[in-house]
């Protein structure tokens, strides 16, 4: 059952961000039973909250969203010209303590990805017909047969990090779209979770930094 309570992480005149549980849909989908969503539950308790960005259900972490609609074309331009610097944390199957890191304990992934269509909504890898997804990892913690890492992805194509993560072999834990069922079964839910967006402040030009711990 997802947390029914809005946890929210900052709040001006013009930003607001919460702690999206996983479980819990970004905006609404399809349908009468998937109306419940953070982005229905913000605008109950702050009229004209406006989204944003998407994070996939299962995952959980920082949610941004705009108030008023100035401050929502503004950092949409921002999401999508890369210019919002977005990190997660997730528990990966394997070890990745490997050579191909650079000196700053930085790897990237540079592999296209595409929609899956005779599986939608799932993605792939596909060099043809993929669009140019980047994603840039390091490792925090190796533990027995598991890693945490960090990632910063430098475009934002659906699904990114679970299928870049799986591309390499090391799908992350609880992953019920991308993980074999022997790693989807090492937790109870998707290992993913949003941990700080950093951007310049579209109104006053300040550097905002925002954070949020995972709880796993």
């Amino acid at each position: 059952m997802v947390e029914p309570l809005l946890r929210v992480l900052h709040e001006d005149a013009h930003l607001l961000a919460f702690d999206k549980p996983a479980g819990l849909l970004s905006v609404p989908g399809r349908g009468p039973g998937k109306q419940d969503c953070l982005s229905a539950r913000a605008q109950a308790a702050f009229p004209g909250a406006l989204v944003v960005h998407r994070l996939d259900m299962a995952t959980s972490g920082l949610f941004l969203m705009a108030r008023g609609a100035a401050m929502q074309r503004a950092l949409s331009h921002a999401f999508a010209q890369g210019q919002v610097d977005k990190r997660y944390e997730a528990v990966v199957a394997g070890d990745l303590r490997q050579p191909a890191q650079t000196a700053d304990g930085w790897a990237l992934i540079d592999l296209p990805i595409a929609a899956d269509w005779p599986r939608r909504p799932l993605r792939i890898v596909d060099a043809a017909a993929g669009k140019p997804s980047r994603t840039r990892w390091r490792v925090l913690e190796a533990a027995a047969g598991t890693t945490r890492l960090e990632l910063a992805p430098l475009t934002g194509r659906t699904h990114q990090l679970r299928v870049h993560l799986q591309a390499v072999g090391h799908p992350i834990l609880g992953d019920a779209l991308y993980a074999p069922p022997e790693v989807q079964s090492l937790a109870p839910r998707l290992l993913l979770h949003a941990t700080s967006l950093q951007f310049t402040h579209p109104d006053t030009g300040s550097r905002v930094a925002l954070s949020c711990s995972p709880a796993f």
